[in-house]
């Protein structure tokens, strides 16, 4: 079932504020040995966010409050700028096209999805990337850049990537981008006790990133 999202960003003054990173979600069992049995309960990682501390003014408060109503509190998902993952690279560096492997051609395949891969040898992790930044995504083959909207076209609402022409077997296609996270509310209400925001107190602004 399709979900409602609007493709809006979550007040950028406030987001750079924000607290929270992955979660996983691992089971631990020790057994009467002393050793531990774990199994990976989830097997894409999620992410939670706290805009709370972004909040810095009656002001930030009011567009808060103005985005939460517009997205019908968890209703509706939006993107949230991740100011220390929000690019194929790292975050101090421009995107490359050569940042993150994106498929290997077969001659027929037109349509591939982006990905980043966190990790080296023991054990990469994959993570579909499905909104990408408009005009951001640089796509190579073989080493070579193509032209956007001219050898490919990059949909920012899925983070699919489409070449105009089949890649030629064997090609290996990569890819560079900037991209947002997809979250929603994590909450139906916002408890804000102005009193206390004039003497320093920041409500909580839970956000859950939207894993389909």
């Amino acid at each position: 079932m399709l979900q409602a999202f609007h493709e809006i960003s979550f007040p950028f003054s406030v987001a750079r504020g924000a607290r929270g990173g992955p979660v996983r979600r691992t089971d631990v069992v020790t057994l009467a040995s002393g050793a531990e049995s774990r199994n990976a309960r989830w097997a894409r990682s999620r992410r939670r966010y706290d805009a709370g501390l972004g909040v810095r003014s009656l002001d930030d408060l009011h567009a808060v409050i103005a985005f939460f109503e517009e997205r019908r509190g968890r209703l509706t998902g939006f993107r949230l700028h991740d100011r220390v993952d929000c690019r194929s690279g790292p975050p101090g560096a421009t995107p490359g096209p050569g940042d993150q492997p994106l498929g290997t051609g077969d001659g027929e395949t037109l349509v591939f999805q982006l990905t980043k891969t966190y990790g080296g040898a023991h054990a990469p992790y994959t993570r579909p990337i499905a909104k990408p930044v408009a005009s951001s995504v640089r796509v190579a083959r073989d080493g070579n850049e193509l032209v956007p909207n001219v050898d490919f076209v990059a949909d920012v609402t899925t983070g699919q990537v489409t070449l105009l022409t089949p890649p030629p077997e064997g090609s290996v296609l990569t890819a560079g981008y900037a991209f947002d996270v997809p979250v929603r509310f994590d909450t139906d209400s916002l408890d804000i006790d102005l009193s206390a925001f004039e003497a320093g107190a920041v409500p909580n602004v839970p956000m859950v990133e939207i894993v389909p």
